[in-house]
C-alpha cells in the first residue's frame, strides 16, 4: 500500500477559499474575493494552484433525488467468496457501470468486502437492481440491505486542516 502524500501547507485564505468553495462552488471569483479579502487575481491565482495540486478536484452540482423521483436510498452490504484482486477489480468495474450507484466503498471490521449506496425509484426498483445485476456480478457471495428512513447530515464538506 502506497503512503499519502501530506496535505499541502495552506495558510489561511487557502483555507478560507475551501471553506467557501465547497459550499458555493458557483461563486464568481470577484465575490470570493471580497469574501476572503483579497483583490481579484491573487484570489485566482491561490484557487488556480489549489486545482492544479489535485486538492480540488472537481465542482458539481447537487440534485435532490427525490426530485427526480428516487425515493429510496439504500445502503448494502456485499460478501465477496475469494479475496483476490481479480475478483475485486471485476466486481468494482460491474458496479461502477450501474448508474444507481452513488458510492462503492471496500470496507474492513464488517463481515462485508464493500458497502454499496444506491439510489432507486421504489422497492420495485430496487429488487430489479439486487437480484438482476449486483448479486450476478462473479464474486458476489452475499448482500445485506439497510434502507434510509431519514438523511440527518447529508454534507460533503471536508474541513481544511490547521
Amino acid at each position: 500500500m502506497t503512503k499519502q502524500p501530506a496535505p499541502p501547507a495552506l495558510d489561511r485564505y487557502d483555507r478560507h477559499i475551501l471553506e467557501i468553495l465547497q459550499r458555493e462552488g458557483r461563486i464568481s471569483n470577484q465575490e470570493l474575493a471580497d469574501r476572503i479579502g483579497l483583490s481579484p487575481s491573487p484570489c485566482l491565482r491561490r484557487v488556480r494552484a489549489l486545482e492544479e495540486s489535485g486538492l480540488i478536484v472537481g465542482y458539481r452540482a447537487r440534485v435532490d433525488s427525490r426530485r427526480l423521483g428516487y425515493s429510496l436510498t439504500a445502503l448494502l452490504h456485499i460478501s465477496m467468496d475469494r479475496h483476490t484482486p481479480e475478483r475485486f477489480a471485476n466486481f468494482e468495474a460491474q458496479v461502477a457501470a450501474l448508474p444507481q450507484v452513488q458510492e462503492c466503498l471496500l470496507i474492513t471490521g464488517q463481515e462485508a468486502d464493500y458497502q454499496l449506496k444506491v439510489v432507486v425509484r421504489d422497492m420495485d426498483d430496487y429488487q430489479n437492481l439486487l437480484l438482476n445485476c449486483i448479486t450476478r456480478i462473479e464474486g458476489v457471495s452475499g448482500a445485506h440491505s439497510s434502507f434510509v428512513l431519514r438523511r440527518v447530515i447529508d454534507d460533503t464538506v471536508l474541513p481544511a486542516p490547521e
